[in-house]
Order: C-alpha cells, then structure tokens, then sequence
C-alpha cells in the first residue's frame, strides 16, 4: 500500500516518480537545493490540499498540478504538518492547554464533593473565561505595564500573586494540590499526581516519556524551544491512539493521516534527536504516513523507506538517485546520503 507521486516537475524536479509506503517512516534526503520540498511541500502536499478542498471531485477527474499523476490519496484521511512553530498563538497557551490535558483535569476539579457544594463546574477552573480566574490580569498570572518610548513590561499580578484564579476558585482541591500548583508542577510530578485517571495521565507520561518531564504544565508557549513545541504537538497527536488495540484498528482502517515535517532536527540536542527520532516511529507504528525532509543521519538511519534526490543542488539536482531501504542506499556510490550512512554504521 502505497502512494505514488508520477512525473513531478516543480522547480527543478527532472519528472520523478517517487513511492511512498503508508504506515511508514519515509525519509527524503539530499543535498541543499535537490528538490526536496518542491517534492513533498510542494507537489503531493500542494496536490492533497486541493484534493481535499473539492470533494466532489474524484482523483481520477481532478487535474493534478507540477506532476501528471498521485495515486492512493483516496487513502488519505487528513495531512498535518509538524513544525516547530509556537504551540499557541496567544500568551495564555501552555502545554496543559494545546494537549487537552487541562478539560480533564478542570472536570476533575469540578467532580470533588466541594466544588459540587459551591456549584461549581469545569468552566470555573479554566483561566481563559470569566468566573473562576483572577480579574486582576484576566487569568494571565502577569500584568502589563505600557512604558512610553520603551517596551512594555510584565510584573507578577498583585491580586493572585501570579495564581492566575480567584481566591474561591483555589479553596477548591485535589490530593492537596489547588489548581494553580498544578499548573506550576512539572510533568513529570503531574504524571505521578494523576495517575489513577488515564485520560490525563496518558498524555502526561507520553510528553515524559520524550524528554519533557521538566516543563511545568502551566510554562507559557512562547517560552518554549521549537523542538519542545514541535514534540508537543506530536504527544497530541500520538496521544489519539488511545491503547494497542486502537493502533491495530487505525492500521486495519482504509484512511491515514499524512504527516510531514522539514528538518526537524534544527537546533536539537542529540539527546533530544532520539526523543524525535522515538515520537516518529511511534507515529508510523499506529498507522500515520509520516515524510520527513532531513539531513540528520541518526534520523535517516531510522527510516523504513528513504528517497533520495540530487546529484547537486539547483539544475544539477531534481533526479531520484535512489529509492529504498537505508541498507541499501549505503551501498551506493553515487550519493553522499549514501556515502555518510555508510561511514556512520
């Protein structure tokens, strides 16, 4: 199963054709300039954007942009692109926020017998609403003082003492912990907190598990590295796999989800590299089609299908050299990808 990209031709691609097996951790590699992302950016996502916006359409009928022919996009449920971009798009945004985690843990707050004496439900600990949350700074823990010809500047909030919630709203808890200390623990401490509840503590032990234990579940997304933001949003992803039996049910389930991602590894620790390297085979293990564009030969190394471009950048690039394993794309001579994976085993 498999989908194939036929005669591609944006910018300097040489009229390829590429396979891309679904299910799988496929790795599109080549010097800078080959035609990496005019392939994968550009034609096939290029191509099921515009597949998907016209659902009347069949692929058979549709014209396909910069390429003759796609086949197998009638496999593809939805495509998601995992950059490294912010997690949020307003200060408010945290990783409790983005994964879900914090609607479980509000619902939790509401279920203990004194949050149901004061009637209070889940959208009184949300930080984001009115209600629950300090209206001194809106929720945001911080205030904000516009200074004239410089820039603003942020102080604790001197209603909640950086709490974020009114002083009602904390009297409710939770094996001790107020719903602002558990904003403040880190995740590693919240997984062991709320073990006993799998809906939160699932997700939690998956951001754990891949090296972001030391992140507090309140830590502003703006403060985040692009690679933290960028596991994030894969644990919120991997996260929709919900046990074993789903993983099996997704693979047996005719649609994928496509996932693609260009040089995930800029700016990571190599410690960080495995933790990625983890995140996208679990990915392809429970069913997604995950593409990434990479230099990295660890990330390579990993790959269960590669596709290699060159031979050079610009108009000396756009040929496919090779198309398979990594095993066999280190026996050949014609491609540096190939030649720095031998050197690396």
């Amino acid at each position: 199963d498999s989908i194939y990209v036929n005669g591609a031709t944006l910018n300097n691609l040489k009229s390829v054709d590429v396979r891309i097996p679904i299910g799988r951790l496929t790795l599109v590699t080549g010097v800078s300039g080959s035609g990496k992302s005019s392939l994968i950016r550009g034609v096939l996502r290029g191509n099921i954007d515009r597949f998907m916006s016209s659902p009347t359409l069949s692929h058979h009928e549709e014209k396909f942009t910069d390429c003759s022919r796609i086949s197998g996009l009638d496999r593809v449920s939805k495509v998601i692109e995992v950059d490294q971009s912010p997690i949020g798009k307003t200060s408010r945004s945290c990783p409790a926020t983005y994964t879900g985690i914090w609607d479980e843990v509000r619902k939790l707050f509401a279920s203990t017998t004194d949050a149901k004496v004061r009637g209070f439900g889940p959208a009184r600990f949300s930080f984001n609403t009115k209600g629950g949350r300090c209206e001194g700074c809106d929720g945001q823990g911080v205030q904000k003082i516009e200074m004239n010809f410089l820039p603003d500047v942020r102080s604790v909030c001197e209603v909640c003492h950086g709490d974020r919630f009114s002083k009602d709203t904390l009297q409710i808890t939770y094996n001790r912990h107020s719903v602002a200390d558990v904003l403040k623990l880190n995740i590693k401490d919240a997984a062991t907190l709320f073990s006993a509840h799998p809906r939160i503590s699932k997700k939690l032990k998956l951001l754990d598990e891949l090296g972001l234990g030391y992140l507090t579940l309140g830590q502003q997304s703006s403060s985040l590295s692009g690679g933290e933001a960028q596991r994030i949003k894969l644990v919120s992803e991997l996260s929709k796999f919900r046990s074993d039996s789903d993983v099996q049910r997704s693979k047996e389930i005719d649609k994928t989800t496509l996932f693609i991602l260009d040089e995930p590894t800029v700016g990571l620790h190599m410690a960080d590299v495995e933790k990625l390297i983890e995140a996208l085979m679990r990915l392809a293990n429970s069913g997604g089609t995950v593409v990434v564009i990479e230099h990295n030969t660890d990330v390579i190394s990993s790959a269960d299908w590669v596709i290699d471009l060159g031979p050079e950048g610009g108009e000396g690039g756009g040929h496919i050299l090779f198309q398979g394993t990594c095993e066999n794309l280190a026996q050949q001579r014609d491609s540096a990808t190939g030649a720095a994976l031998k050197n690396l085993h």
